[in-house]
């Protein structure tokens, strides 16, 4: 089962792709997909969108997994990433795809055992599970490989 892991914000939108035999889980990809910066919100979206859809036709998941948001002091940013998160949910609805949504604070303690997990620890943990040379680069790019981890643990 080939699984789809996506951490979404508007500049830039982490995801990695997994495949999951029995209960083994192997990372096959990972990455950012950037926008252009500084420009209208509609046009990041529509490369969201488009960059979506080509991981969805390169790989054919048959789940995906997206961080849910949690409040920020900055409302504009949390619109922002709200509408990015529905984009790309509105194209893996297309495809048929199983959606499943967890939370900053959910990975945290399926990961490290703690909800005070620092990012480096999370990243270190990731590093250990996934059997990696180094921590994913960028750092960030371990946002969405944590998703993965989450979900082999909950599908047993």
């Amino acid at each position: 089962m080939i699984i789809l892991w996506i951490d979404p914000w508007t500049t830039t939108t982490w995801f990695a792709i997994s495949e999951k035999i029995w209960h083994k889980i192997t990372l096959i990809d990972y990455g950012i997909l950037k926008t252009i910066p500084k420009v209208w919100i509609d046009l990041k979206l529509l490369e969201i969108w488009n960059d979506i859809r080509m991981l969805i036709e390169k790989y054919n998941p048959e789940i995906v997994s997206i961080e849910k948001l949690f409040f920020t002091n900055n409302i504009k940013t949390w619109i922002d990433v709200s509408h990015a998160r529905w984009v790309i949910i509105y194209e893996c609805m297309k495809h048929n795809l199983r959606i499943l949504e967890y939370t900053p604070l959910e990975v945290k303690k399926w990961v490290t055992w703690s909800w005070k997990a620092n990012k480096i620890q999370l990243q270190n943990a990731i590093k250990i599970i996934f059997k990696l040379k180094e921590i994913p680069k960028p750092d960030d790019a371990a946002d969405a490989i944590w998703l993965s981890y989450i979900w082999a643990l909950n599908s047993r």
